[in-house]
């Protein structure tokens, strides 16, 4: 962001600002502004994330902050005057991996108060605290307080993501754009159930109390409500699966879930979140287990892409005479968050195969280079009305 010549600064979880402050020229009579330029007006942002899970790609969310600073320098060396500010945002944290909890940088600039006093007691698996952890990086000055990296709403007039697809529909039909009209929003689970261990010799199995049979029994019904819900849009996984004590020759006495489901419309998704929640307590009486935890971690409602975003990604596609498709995004990104505090748009690229979250995840540079045009004329529309 430096090397572009962006302003920079750090929040206090670790979000990275950087703005276009070159909109001054020195000429006589001291410094004046570029003509029609009005640094009073909300900003128009864009932005991803540079985290990423295990064993995945180096293309999600990294082609939405370096595409967002390229674009940047696009405007710049061709002279283009903006009359709003511009901002490329790196989010801190949008993958869940570390603490639990998806798009963390985002959600705390969205305001999220909960997010804020949860995150004073959360600690990763090696039980380093989450404020250890920020304070350690150099980012929280202040443990008692992350309101701080609350933004208030209208802070930016629009924000643009550019992402790769992750899905295998634009490589598919030959298309080089994806116009975002939708997030699709995950309802996060976390199931436990106990039941009694034993020899897996000894034990008959009309006696057994499984806690893994009680696990995997749920996790083929979270698959079958997914499936009853009529819509290709609502998707499940069962992500994590734990057996304790985890012995070939011991039957589970505890089972750990944790399910992903998610959808474009909340009630349809709701509905799915009680169903597996009703199975489960069904489970329990029919394997003779205890449920002794069900929980929804999160049960975020779906954002829709802004009209006038979308128009102007539209028109930037057809200027540059690229083929594009209105889209939904079944997953989620920082842009789900942002969307609570200004109108909201994504662009989608193609990938090899719709692979990510995978090492094989790819993107061609022509299709990155194509995104990082569209998106600097679409910042260059938006931040000129």
């Amino acid at each position: 962001m430096e090397l572009a010549g962006l302003s920079v600064r750090e929040d206090a979880v670790g979000n990275i600002f950087g703005r276009w402050l070159a909109w001054w020229l020195k000429g006589e009579g001291g410094r004046k502004r570029w003509d029609g330029l009005e640094p009073e007006l909300a900003a128009v942002a864009t932005g991803s994330h540079i985290d990423a899970i295990p064993y995945s790609g180096k293309y999600d969310g990294v082609v939405g902050v370096l595409g967002a600073i390229e674009a940047i320098r696009v405007l710049k060396r061709s002279g283009f005057k903006p009359r709003r500010p511009l901002e490329v945002i790196s989010f801190t944290s949008e993958e869940p991996t570390r603490f639990g909890i998806g798009c963390l940088g985002s959600r705390l600039l969205a305001g999220s108060e909960d997010l804020a006093n949860s995150l004073k007691t959360s600690t990763d698996i090696q039980n380093i605290s989450f404020l250890d952890a920020a304070g350690s990086a150099g980012y929280s000055k202040n443990e008692d307080d992350l309101s701080s990296v609350f933004l208030k709403k209208g802070t930016y007039s629009a924000f643009v993501e550019l992402h790769i697809e992750q899905g295998p529909i634009l490589e598919d039909e030959g298309i080089s754009i994806g116009i975002v009209t939708a997030i699709a929003a995950p309802a996060s689970l976390t199931v436990e159930f106990e039941g009694n261990g034993g020899h897996a010799g000894a034990a008959l199995m009309p006696n057994r109390n499984d806690a893994g049979l009680a696990a995997s029994e749920l996790a083929l019904a979270v698959e079958r409500h997914v499936l009853d819900s009529g819509s290709i849009d609502t998707v499940g996984t069962v992500g994590i699966l734990e057996l304790h004590p985890g012995a070939i020759n011991s039957i589970p006495s505890k089972s750990h879930l944790e399910i992903d489901t998610r959808d474009i419309d909340e009630e349809r998704r709701n509905k799915v979140v009680e169903k597996i929640h009703q199975s489960a307590i069904k489970i329990t009486k029919t394997r003779g287990v205890k449920l002794s935890d069900f929980r929804v971690i999160n049960q975020d409602p779906p954002a829709i892409s802004d009209e006038a975003v979308i128009k102007a990604v539209e028109t930037a596609t057809k200027e540059l005479n690229l083929t594009s498709k209105l889209m939904i995004s079944r997953a989620y990104h920082d842009s789900l968050f942002m969307a609570r505090l200004s109108p909201m748009g994504m662009i989608f690229i193609p990938c090899y195969k719709g692979y990510s979250h995978k090492p094989e995840e790819f993107a061609t540079i022509e299709d990155m280079s194509n995104g990082v045009k569209v998106l600097a004329l679409t910042l260059a529309k938006l931040s000129s009305q």
